[in-house]
């Protein structure tokens, strides 16, 4: 258990922390699995993903109706997903995914955003070579009644790269093309999932001191706070001093 872990975990529960913000999170990510399959989650994987993430961020479940209600009727909002990518203070690397319904506000927000906090929005496709999108599953530990190495066996089949864990969670990454594989593996076993989604995840980190560290947190809740924002990753190596900031 290392500290790409530890800090995916925090990030994660952050997030969650959030509770407002992650219900619109889950509602535009239901509004677009509804968009692409149809309302129904046992003919629409996508869909019950949505319904799974929604159970373990506590979303209510009349909410997760009511979302894909709206997403189903003739008013429904059309989102579509944009990418952006630009650096922070000593050169990291950020790259943010959105849901919009409105493009020209989002890239101002996101091109304002950058300009703030003195970094800069570059070209999609510059910081590809930087991140790997990975699928990333979180389970209770309490659900794993096997033994761990045959647990760990039957990850593996699935599709399993890694596989951390501390006492409340288990946390599996794929690669992006076995990211079905294992969900439908999780299912067949009855492990319900916390949380499970494509994330993009650095294979390379960079070193700041703590003042630029401080100003690209800044940045990052600040992206993290837009409607319009789903996701942001970066590649700042997280020393102690910002975990603990």
């Amino acid at each position: 258990m290392g500290r790409a872990f530890e800090y995916r975990k925090a990030s994660k529960m952050a997030r969650w922390d959030k509770m407002a913000k992650t219900f619109s999170r889950i509602g535009k990510d239901i509004a677009l699995a509804v968009k692409a399959g149809g309302p129904d989650p046992d003919s629409n994987p996508a869909l019950r993903r949505c319904v799974q993430n929604a159970k373990g961020a506590n979303m209510p479940k009349d909410n997760v109706e009511r979302a894909i209600k709206k997403a189903s009727g003739a008013d429904a909002e059309n989102y579509e997903e944009i990418t952006y990518e630009g650096y922070g203070q000593g050169g990291v690397a950020f790259f943010i995914e959105c849901t919009t319904n409105n493009p020209t506000r989002t890239v101002a927000n996101v091109r304002a955003i950058f300009n703030k906090f003195d970094g800069n929005l570059g070209k999609n496709g510059e910081l590809s070579f930087i991140f790997d999108r990975k699928g990333i599953f979180t389970i209770e530990r309490s659900q794993i009644k096997m033994e761990w190495d045959d647990f760990e066996m039957e990850m593996i089949d699935g599709g399993a790269e890694e596989i951390d864990q501390d006492e409340e969670i288990v946390m599996i990454t794929t690669a992006f093309e076995d990211f079905g594989t294992m969900s439908h593996k999780l299912e067949e076993m009855k492990l319900e999932v916390q949380n499970a989604e494509l994330q993009r995840i650095p294979n390379m980190h960079k070193g700041v001191t703590l003042e630029q560290g401080l100003v690209n947190l800044k940045m990052l809740d600040r992206f993290e706070a837009d409607d319009d924002v789903q996701n942001v990753y970066h590649n700042m190596e997280m020393t102690d001093e910002l975990l603990n900031s």
